[in-house]
Order: structure tokens, then C-alpha cells, then sequence
């Protein structure tokens, strides 16, 4: 996409990479809504299957555009060359796009998850298993994505490309929707966040008994037995005052919540420091998908005789991944466990602490690649050095999206 928008819709780099990076971040804060819908209003196969939709009709925008040359800029010397309807239907495919990557990604991985018994022991180690193998097949899909997909698009045409994702991205969603009788789906529950934040608002001047057991709780005869019921805790006590019923008042939606609901939202609270800790480790992520594909075209791109596509590059972490989802699956899992009695063997947080340090080093060993790179550049700029190069920073990567994407 990055070569995309630099060499067919002629925007210059930084540009070029904005545009990737925009993309990206809006697929995944899309990810919260396709998540909401399927919680709240959508099974998880209908989700999947209306978000489908929209992200097939955004890639047929794509490749449309691609195939005309009339909806094609000629080059200029601005940053971005792009007017009119031509700008209309680039950002329009694109936002389709995005709203239908978003709401897949959201809801996709939940819709395996739901085909396991979460009660029981075995199914809560196959459950483990099954987000391994879920990635390992996400690696496979992209190993072939940044080599068949970019040999075809950079060699032919960018249209061909598109054109085979979009076929991919068919088959596969009429696969999903085929499986329909065999799924198990789960009861749709009402996303307590805006209720408890409205309601601990409106009974803000009230005062909290000093018992919590006299908070309003879910009766036990009326709980659905899928529903979890959570203790309460003693942090962010400002919200226990969603759960206080007023004199005289009974309980009722939006006037009154359950404890099981204020520690949900608590939860949910709790989570912040790590996903605020992460975002500066998804920069470094941009960096790797956007400027480093440039970063690379301006390098010896051969291997021998063997031209590599500089677009292919991220192949490198995806056969790191490829390597080491089985290992960790089939080796150190098992292993771990014997020591922890954790079914993921290590846990979550773990990996997301190994996962800051080695974004840490690649970034840090990207650097220094820069340095060599540009100091070649400026000596001898007939003799670029080695695509190679860059192998180094995407490895770590490759082991950075390995422990993140086991998560």
C-alpha cells in the first residue's frame, strides 16, 4: 500500500506514509466497534459477515481506481497529487476499507474463541491453543500476501494485486458464512460502560454505605448462568455510587447498576496503563510497515542474481513467526506450564513486557542501519548497500509481533 500511494498515486514519502499509518490506525480503533456490535446488537457471524461486505465493496473501489488510469494523478511536485474525484474515490475505498478490516479484526477471532467451553479445564487449554494457531495461519496469509501478492502487483499490474485479495477475501467470508449451523453463539450482553459512568454521575451527591455488601448486586435467581458474577473491590470507589439504589426508588436500567457491572468498567480502567504503554510500541510498528519499505527502496535490492521486491521485506518477521508460534506452541508451552500451571503458560503480561524491550532493540538497531545506509548514500551512491540489511530490525520485530500477537 505504502509503494502504493508513493509510485501510482504519486504522493511523496512522508506522505505516502502518513496516509498507510491513517489507514492502519483507523482499522484498529474500528476493531472497538466491530467488538461493540458483536457484543451488543450483532451475533459474532453477522458482524463478521456485514463488515465482510463493506471491506470487499472498499477493495473493488481500489481496484477500479487502479485499473483507470483516468482516476489516476499525473505526477507533480506537490505532496499529494490527488484532486477531485480521484481524491474521492481513494479516501472513500479506503475508509470502506478500514470500517470493514475493523469490524472483522473486532469480532472474527471472538467468533473461534465462542466454540469453546470456557468452564471446562480442556477447553480453556484448546482455547489457548486455538489463538496460536489462529495467528500461525494469520502468518502463513501474510507470508504469501508480501510475496505472491507483491510479486503480482509490482510485476503486472497494481490492479492484479487488489484483484487477488479481493477474490481471497471472498472465498473466505462465503467459507464463514457456509459453517453458520455448526457455530455456537453467545447470549448479546449490554455494554455496562456508559451506564455506569451516566449513573455514578447522577448519584454522585449520594453516600456510599460503609458495607459493600448492601451495594446493589445481581439477584441470583434472575442472573443468566453464561453471566460472571464479580466481587466487589475497593479501587475506584467513585463508581460504587452507580450501584447505590435511591429511597424509595427501585432498581431499573440507567437508574441503577449492579456491582458485577461497576467491576467490569473497573476492570476495563485497570487495563489502561498497559494499552497506554503499548502505544509508543505500535509507533515503532508504523515506522517498520511504512518508512522502512521506502527506507528499502532506495537500497542493492539483489541477492545474487535473485532481485527481492522491496515490498517483501516484511516476509522476514512473518518467517520468524512462522518458526516460532509452533516452538512456543508445542515446546514452550508445555514446558512453562509444568512451572506456572498457567495454560498459556506465561502470563499476559509477560509477554507484553518482552514485547516493550524487544521494540526497544529494533528500533535502536534501525537506527544504526539508517546511519550506514545514508553515509553509503552520500559516498557512493551507485553502490547502495544490501537489502539484507534490514533483516536485522525485522527480526526483532518478528519476535515483537510474536509475543504480542499471542496475547
Amino acid at each position: 500500500m505504502v509503494l502504493y500511494f508513493s509510485m501510482a498515486m504519486h504522493f511523496n514519502i512522508s506522505t505516502a506514509a502518513n496516509a498507510l499509518t491513517n489507514f492502519l490506525g483507523s482499522t484498529f480503533l474500528l476493531t472497538i466497534l466491530g467488538g461493540f456490535m458483536s457484543d451488543t446488537y450483532l451475533n459474532r457471524l453477522y458482524t463478521c459477515l456485514i463488515f465482510g461486505f463493506l471491506e470487499i465493496t472498499g477493495l473493488l473501489l481500489i481496484i477500479i481506481q487502479a485499473y483507470l488510469k483516468s482516476l489516476q494523478p499525473d505526477p507533480c511536485t506537490e505532496s499529494t497529487c490527488i484532486k477531485g474525484r480521484q481524491a474521492f474515490m481513494l479516501y472513500t475505498s479506503l475508509c470502506l476499507l478500514a470500517l470493514g478490516a475493523g469490524g472483522v479484526k473486532g469480532s472474527i477471532a471472538a467468533l473461534g474463541a465462542d466454540q469453546f467451553d470456557h468452564q471446562d479445564q480442556k477447553g480453556t487449554h484448546g482455547l489457548a491453543s486455538y489463538f496460536n494457531y489462529y495467528q500461525f495461519s494469520a502468518t502463513i496469509r501474510s507470508i504469501i500476501g508480501v510475496t505472491a501478492v507483491v510479486w503480482v502487483g509490482m510485476n503486472k499490474d497494481w490492479f492484479w494485486g487488489f484483484f487477488t485479495g479481493l477474490v481471497t477475501a471472498f472465498i473466505g467470508f462465503v467459507v464463514l458464512a457456509l459453517g453458520k449451523h455448526f457455530y455456537c453463539f453467545q447470549p448479546l450482553a449490554n455494554s455496562p460502560i456508559l451506564r455506569v459512568i451516566i449513573t455514578a454521575i447522577q448519584n454522585r451527591n449520594l453516600s456510599l454505605p460503609e458495607n459493600p455488601d448492601e451495594l446493589h448486586q445481581v439477584d441470583e435467581k434472575e442472573r443468566d448462568p453464561s453471566e460472571e458474577k464479580l466481587s466487589h473491590t475497593n479501587q475506584f470507589r467513585c463508581l460504587d455510587k452507580a450501584a447505590v439504589l435511591r429511597d424509595g426508588t427501585n432498581p431499573e436500567p440507567w437508574k441503577i447498576c449492579t456491582i458485577t457491572q461497576v467491576e467490569e468498567v473497573k476492570i476495563l480502567i485497570r487495563m489502561t496503563p498497559i494499552l497506554a504503554s503499548t502505544t509508543i510500541m505500535n509507533t515503532c510498528l508504523a515506522q517498520l510497515q511504512t518508512l522502512s519499505v521506502l527506507q528499502g527502496y532506495f537500497m542493492n535490492p539483489y541477492l545474487g542474481s535473485l532481485k527481492i521486491p522491496t515490498a517483501s521485506i516484511p516476509v522476514i518477521p512473518l518467517i520468524f513467526m512462522s518458526i516460532l508460534l509452533p516452538l512456543y506452541e508445542f515446546l514452550f508451552v508445555p514446558f512453562a506450564r509444568k512451572f506456572t500451571g498457567l495454560a498459556t503458560g506465561i502470563t499476559l503480561l509477560q509477554r507484553v513486557g518482552i514485547g516493550l524491550v524487544l521494540s526497544i532493540l529494533s528500533m535502536g538497531i534501525a537506527g544504526l542501519i539508517e546511519i550506514k545506509r545514508r553515509d553509503r548514500a552520500l559516498e557512493n551512491p551507485a553502490e547502495p548497500i544490501s537489502l539484507l540489511w534490514l533483516s536485522f530490525q525485522y527480526g526483532f520485530w518478528g519476535l515483537l509481533i510474536c509475543s504480542l500477537c499471542l496475547d
